[in-house]
């Protein structure tokens, strides 16, 4: 595992906040010169602490209204049951995230939908009928208090970047 400085953590932290900061002001906000901070991040891509540059969209703006989590059980934990449940739910669109997790359940979804008729349809005819799965229980999110996907490493102590973006 790399290990990051204090540097590489504002580096990291100013980009999530700021995907498409020019380095020049990057360099500016994490206090270095712009050839070694241009280093620094080809660096952190290199080691894979960036993994990708995206953009956060707005489900609502494209037509995505609806959005739960869908607990899945499956039948039997065989390699075999595992592996084709996850290959079904990676060709799955409506599914943005997919963990698998402890308790009384074996996998946790995020899934988008136009409305509730799109989820019932991929909820009926889609994931019930996908390799193993024996239920399904759905929680339909109606309001995000926090959804800070763009989150970083902070040390503590040290105030989040987006108190000091400036716009």
């Amino acid at each position: 595992m790399i290990e990051l400085d204090d540097i590489d953590r504002r580096i990291v932290a100013t980009l999530q906040a700021e995907g498409r900061l020019p380095n020049v002001d990057l360099a500016d906000r994490v206090g270095l010169s712009p050839t070694p901070c241009q280093r620094r991040v080809k660096r952190l891509e290199e080691e894979g602490v960036i993994a990708r540059y995206a953009a956060l969209v707005s489900p609502q703006a494209m037509g995505l209204g609806l959005q739960a989590l869908v607990h899945v059980t499956l039948d039997d934990h065989s390699e075999k049951t595992v592996e084709a449940f996850e290959a079904a739910i990676r060709a799955r669109p409506e599914v943005v995230a997919c963990y698998a997790v402890t308790g009384d359940m074996d996998f946790q979804l995020h899934v988008f939908a136009p409305d509730l008729a799109s989820f019932s349809e991929f909820a009926m005819k889609a994931l019930l009928r996908m390799p193993g799965v024996k239920g399904t229980r759905s929680s339909f999110i109606m309001q995000a208090v926090k959804s800070d996907l763009a989150w970083a490493p902070q040390t503590p102590g040290t105030p989040h970047p987006s108190a000091s973006v400036r716009k």
